[in-house]
């Protein structure tokens, strides 16, 4: 078996296309500066990066894989489920995504309605700009624009002051079903990974059922080392990697450069025994 420590590889990271702040080529530029050699380009909800990833890290001799994240609903909370090694052509997928675009538009333009009428900040404003400037815009480009124009000191304030449940800018969103998002994604690929399973909303139990459930609707590995993961977690990943015989993914979930705790690259140690997923790519096709 490959040992995952010796291979630098990074299959979670988000460029301009979504709500990183790279370009997709400066991202690969950054992650060969930072000697990766195998990277995935992740946004959510978004194929159109891909092309330009791939360009430039044929310019760095790094392997490529095309990936997206993309939102799905568990139960009343959001889930993130990573697809890797995704065709050029993945007609059923990118069907699957452009109704989530429309989703995430409406979205943003409500939040923008809100942020206007209940706290009388120019909320049609900043939502038609980032309209106009993300092809899939989130809260987080929200937040940024807050912080811009002096309405909070930082995102994470961005957040609290105006976006989180029960704040004046808040809208609740259901994403398609769980099994919808898998269905979708295993029209492309075999390669699907729980993202950040540590993060949501569960109990031990919970999250138990999640990852059994997963498995049962053709996931087939969980993201078992990312940036922020404690050991107990980590232990925890690992555990339910060997419990239903799901590989394992390592990433980062890089978006900005001025973030400190997540650098490409960073977190790609796993637990001994797990199988790292990229062995399974060679065993499939290869996204490149």
């Amino acid at each position: 078996m490959t040992n995952a420590s010796e291979t630098r590889v990074d299959f979670h990271t988000h460029s301009n296309y979504s709500d990183g702040m790279l370009p997709p080529a400066e991202l690969v530029a950054r992650a060969a500066a930072r000697n990766v050699t195998m990277l995935a380009l992740t946004d959510h909800d978004t194929l159109a990066g891909l092309d330009e990833a791939a360009a430039a890290c044929a310019t760095h001799d790094m392997r490529f894989i095309r990936g997206v994240e993309v939102s799905g609903s568990y139960r009343g909370q959001a889930v993130h489920i990573v697809g890797l090694d995704i065709p050029i052509d993945a007609p059923q997928l990118q069907t699957h995504i452009d109704s989530i675009t429309v989703q995430r538009r409406q979205r943003i333009a409500a939040i923008g309605e809100r942020l206007e009428q209940r706290a009388r900040l120019p909320g049609r404003e900043i939502a038609a700009r980032i309209a106009t400037a993300h092809r899939s815009p989130t809260r987080l480009h929200i937040a940024r624009e807050l912080v811009s124009a002096g309405h909070a000191k930082d995102t994470q304030d961005a957040f609290d002051r105006w976006l989180n449940r029960d704040k004046p800018g808040h809208v609740p969103i259901e994403w398609p079903p769980l099994e919808a998002t898998l269905a979708a994604l295993r029209s492309a690929t075999p390669h699907i990974v729980l993202a950040h399973p540590h993060r949501y909303r569960l109990s031990v139990g919970g999250l138990r059922t999640l990852v059994g459930e997963f498995a049962t609707a053709g996931g087939s590995a969980l993201e078992a080392s990312l940036a922020g993961m404690s050991a107990a977690d980590a232990d925890r990943i690992a555990s339910l990697c060997r419990k239903f015989r799901l590989s394992a993914s390592l990433g980062s979930d890089f978006h900005d450069p001025a973030i400190p705790w997540n650098p490409l690259g960073r977190w790609l140690k796993l637990a001994d025994g797990l199988e790292p997923i990229f062995e399974r790519f060679d065993r499939s096709h290869v996204g490149n």
